[in-house]
């Protein structure tokens, strides 16, 4: 059961995807959120390949196997408490920017790695 986010919080293309994100991982984001105890707004998650594709996403980012999540980050406050409780729940991908924190758990992508955009 999923306790912090409804699935209108999920779109790509202007369309619900909910049903396109992993639930594996939904539930790791969840836990992540439980953890860090400030609400996570999602700023994308399963993504088409066109809308990758036009937004310069990788060609094999774990946004098409619905693995991935980015999540607004305003604050390195924020981005500490966001980053410890992804790391405690589990997330070994995480990619850190300026205004969001992408977290994913693809097993098909180099795991145990941080970078920065």
């Amino acid at each position: 059961m999923i306790k912090y986010f409804i699935k209108e919080e999920f779109t790509c293309d202007g369309k619900n995807c909910f049903d396109k994100v992993n639930k594996k991982s939904l539930s790791k984001l969840d836990l992540a959120r439980e953890f860090a105890g400030i609400p996570f707004t999602i700023t994308s998650s399963w993504r088409s390949k066109s809308y990758n594709m036009e937004i310069g996403g990788a060609n094999n980012s774990a946004h098409l196997r619905g693995t991935a999540f980015d999540i607004a980050c305003m604050s390195s406050h924020q981005r500490m408490v966001i980053v410890s409780a992804l790391l405690e729940a589990g997330f070994t991908r995480i990619g850190i920017a300026k205004t969001f924190i992408h977290a994913d758990d693809d097993i098909e992508l180099p795991q145990e790695v941080i970078w920065l955009y």
